[in-house]
Order: C-alpha cells, then structure tokens, then sequence
C-alpha cells in the first residue's frame, strides 16, 4: 500500500538489466488483473532487445524515459479471442469500437497491476502516452496482426533519479458523493489554488511565455489541432485493425 502513496514517474534508469524472474513476475502480476467476462482482451509485448528499442524510441518522441531497459506495449486484443471462437465453432462479433474500448479497458487494468508489481520491486516506472499518437507505426514494428491495437506504453528498469513526488488535486476536487456535483467558479478557484500557487508552476509558465497555467495545457502540450488530427489517424487505425464495423 505505501508503494502507491509514493510513486513518482522515472525517466531516468541505470545501465542495468532487469532480471528475467522479476520480468515474469511483473506480467504474471498484470495477468491477475480484472478484466471483461474474463475474455483477458488484451496483449503485452515485453521489449527488451536493445536494437528493437532503438527502433521504437522514435514512436514516443525519443524521449528519455525510451531508454528504459524494458519497454511494455500494452494491446487491445480480440485478435487471439476470436481466433479461440472459430476454432469452437462460435462466431465472434468484436470488429466494433465498443469491442476496441473493452480491449483498452482490459490492457489500461493490466497495465497498472504491472506498475505496481514492478514498484514493489524496487523498479521504476512511466507511462509513455505517446503510444496512442503513433499506433500505426508501432502496429508495423511489432507485426500487430488484425484485431490488435497498442492503447499504453510503460518502460521499466532500477532507477537513477529519484524526482520529488508530483502534485495532485485534493480528494474533494475529484471525488463526488453519490451523485455528480457540477462545479461552480468558486469551487474551480479553490480545487486549483494549490496546484496554481506552486513556485514549479510559476516557473513552468515563464519557461513557456504564457499567463496561466491552463494556457500551457490549451495551446501548448494538448492543443485543439493537435487532438484533432490524432483522432482522425487513430480512428484510420482502428478501421484497418478490424474495429470499426458498427452495423448500419
């Protein structure tokens, strides 16, 4: 329980191989995951070649944390689950979005477990979002046939920075009791007022010459363009990936 408490993003790994029995105890633990009707819709592909690696840093931006001595794509898959159907004489009906949303849910739950297993071993962990904005490319890399799509990307390895822990909105900022609550300007105030007021804040938006905070969020990191046009490439992947027949 304390591991959750104190995790913290490692973009930063030491030189050092992950041992193979870690590496299966990891997956072993993302695999006890809850999932749909215990489909388990989902694939890992565990990278550790050094080659193939350097092959797909530039999918996430080379960034550094793409270094990382193992990498985890993270897969909706009805690839291998309508497979196991025809061979039972069942046809599958799961070439439809709500199929791929069922795989992404599957694989996100798989995900965390594993982010979790690795920090009770000591390792570093960091989500790479930028598996979603180049899926396509990825698909190509690790020969992701039909019906297999990659949703997250988490690299891992024995750590060699240790960040101060990242801020977070308080517990009434997010949690709502029985029903949703709207929000109100005040309570918008008041639920960033501390996130507002760190002296990391004030610093980040002069390093991006802007005069709010939201600001960098809306015209820098997640802009309207930007989302835009990776929705329509991600939506061209899943129709080639088999996801998009939604009936008539």
């Amino acid at each position: 329980m304390e591991t959750l408490f104190s995790h913290r993003s490692i973009r930063k790994f030491k030189a050092k191989a992950v041992e193979e029995d870690i590496v299966n105890f990891i997956l072993e633990a993302g695999m006890r995951a809850s999932n749909t009707g215990n489909m388990q819709a989902y694939s890992i592909v565990c990278t550790a070649d050094e080659a193939l690696l350097r092959e797909l840093a530039p999918c996430h931006f080379n960034q550094p944390a793409s270094k990382a001595p193992v990498q985890l794509t993270f897969c909706a898959d009805f690839n291998r689950f309508s497979k196991w159907c025809r061979q039972r004489n069942a046809e599958p009906g799961y070439d439809n979005f709500l199929s791929f949303l069922v795989g992404m849910t599957d694989a996100l739950l798989a995900a965390q477990n594993c982010c979790i297993a690795a920090e009770e071993k000591g390792l570093g962990i960091c989500y790479l979002g930028t598996t979603l904005y180049k899926a396509e490319a990825i698909i190509d890399i690790l020969n992701l046939p039909l019906g297999v799509v990659p949703v997250i990307t988490v690299v891992m390895g024995y750590p060699d920075e240790e960040p101060e822990l990242v801020d977070r909105l308080p517990l009434y900022g997010v949690v709502h009791r029985e029903r949703y609550h709207d929000y109100s300007e005040e309570e918008i105030d008041k639920i960033y007022a501390e996130k507002e007021a760190l002296p990391s804040t004030a610093n980040f938006i002069r390093e991006n010459r802007k005069d709010t905070l939201a600001q960098i969020f809306t015209d820098n990191r997640y802009p309207k363009a930007v989302n835009e046009d990776i929705s329509k490439t991600l939506l061209a992947v899943l129709a080639k990936q088999g996801f998009m027949n939604n009936g008539k």
